[in-house]
């Protein structure tokens, strides 16, 4: 793709960054065929190669971000299946970044957007105010048809996407170490979420079992929290930069005390975000300090690993369970598109004794996407139900996946019940049955063990 920036312009860091990721687009067009957002709309302006022009239009003028940019990047899901399609390696992920970030500080938004924007970035990323929204989103819940009428619909779809009722953790209490019984070979820091702590800290359970029963010393710091990913999408990236710092001292500090071999992440949003430290304070100097440099990052990015990533190569020896249950796993877009790592979940259950069932249209997005499904409720609910009936199609037990956000929007749209494919991993290996499955459980035997 051409480009006309002066050089001026290019004497700016994001403008000779965005410079070069046009430079690489070669207008093929690819990239529609496998845009989740294009699937549904239809509109050139919603495909990946139409916002590339129109962010080239803005930077080029230097002009402001106008309505028609924001719509049209809004509606991006960020799922990255574009850059997995693209023949050219054209960077999206970090040039939408930017837009977003101009948009953040220079677009057009309403008062309800800003505010509803705010809302969720004052509240998600902090387990002890998500709790308290929960507890007053149940009971405004009654209104939700109403606020629907009215055309408040992200309120709507905020109050529709709560859980029924806050998961309780028996073992989960935040920071702490667990130790394995036997002789201890690796010691790994987890990172538990944000979100996740409140809404199924299951997950966090079955992960901090399932590798100490590996030999495997799990710590979850005390000063570990959000990723950051919801406060980037939305633009804010100083706010996604503070939490990164936060984590990335928190590991500096554990690093000191203690050998690490890996940082573990059981959610693919999170994973893609924090393996992305590195180019986040390599291309941000605001937010690097005296504690945190670049270099930090880069380490701490270095050390991450999806779980499954980390868990592939281990032997785990015979599963204690035996069952006829087919599973659908639903990869995420986070771990498919933006870790590139598509078949570790299939392996680590098929090695479980699970029958694996393949869904189709695998690479297009469920709606979640972070807040997406609240911000953008209609697209949301268009792929949901897409994904859904994929899923009734292939007719699965189970469905298996990655990431809260994804099992949360699958189990919104789908009659199957939805699990994270650790707790199915840490259930055949002798853990508890994965809340919501229960009515399977007369179709597992357990397997002497002698």
């Amino acid at each position: 793709m051409k480009t006309e920036f002066t050089k001026r312009q290019l004497r700016n860091d994001n403008i000779q960054l965005a410079n070069d990721i046009f430079r690489r687009c070669v207008h093929c067009g690819l990239c529609t065929a496998t845009c989740s957002s294009y699937v549904v709309v239809g509109d050139e302006r919603d495909s990946p190669r139409g916002r590339i022009y129109m962010i080239k239009d803005m930077l080029e003028s230097g002009t402001v971000p106008d309505k028609t940019l924001t719509t049209h990047m809004d509606r991006c899901l960020s799922c990255f299946s574009c850059m997995t399609t693209c023949p050219s390696g054209v960077d999206y992920m970090h040039l939408s970044d930017l837009a977003r970030e101009e948009i953040e500080t220079h677009g057009p938004r309403s008062f309800y957007d800003r505010m509803i924007r705010a809302m969720l970035s004052s509240t998600l990323p902090y387990p002890g105010r998500f709790n308290v929204m929960l507890l007053l989103g149940r009971l405004a819940r009654p209104l939700q048809p109403l606020l629907a009428i009215v055309g408040l619909k992200q309120m709507a779809a905020m109050l529709e996407m709560l859980p029924a009722r806050r998961k309780k953790s028996p073992e989960f209490k935040g920071g702490g170490t667990a130790r394995p019984k036997g002789q201890q070979h690796k010691r790994v820091l987890l990172m538990t979420g944000c979100v996740q702590q409140v809404v199924r800290p299951s997950i966090n359970d079955a992960s901090i079992r399932l590798m100490a029963r590996q030999g495997i010393e799990v710590i979850v710091p005390e000063k570990s929290g959000c990723c950051g990913a919801l406060d980037l999408h939305m633009g804010k990236v100083e706010k996604a930069g503070v939490h990164a710092r936060r984590n990335i001292q928190a590991f500096k500090e554990l690093e000191e005390q203690m050998p690490l071999d890996g940082i573990i992440i059981n959610a693919s949003g999170c994973g893609t975000t924090v393996k992305d430290y590195g180019h986040l304070f390599g291309s941000n100097k605001s937010l690097r300090s005296k504690k945190i440099k670049a270099e930090d990052a880069v380490k701490f990015s270095e050390t991450v690993f999806d779980i499954s990533e980390f868990l592939i190569n281990y032997n785990f020896g015979t599963a204690q369970l035996w069952s006829d249950l087919k599973v659908a796993v639903h990869i995420p877009c986070s771990m498919m598109h933006g870790q590139k790592i598509t078949d570790h979940p299939q392996t680590l259950l098929r090695n479980a004794g699970f029958t694996v069932l393949p869904i189709d249209e695998a690479h297009i997005c469920c709606g979640s996407a972070g807040v997406y499904n609240v911000l953008q409720p209609e697209i949301a609910t268009s792929l949901g139900q897409r994904k859904a009936d994929h899923i009734s199609r292939a007719k699965p037990d189970i469905v298996a996946t990655a990431n809260l956000g994804c099992l949360t929007q699958i189990d919104h749209h789908s009659s199957v019940p939805v699990v994270h494919f650790i707790e199915l991993l840490d259930w055949a290996y002798g853990g508890p049955c994965p809340d919501g499955l229960e009515n399977l459980k007369d179709r597992v035997d357990h397997l002497d063990q002698d």
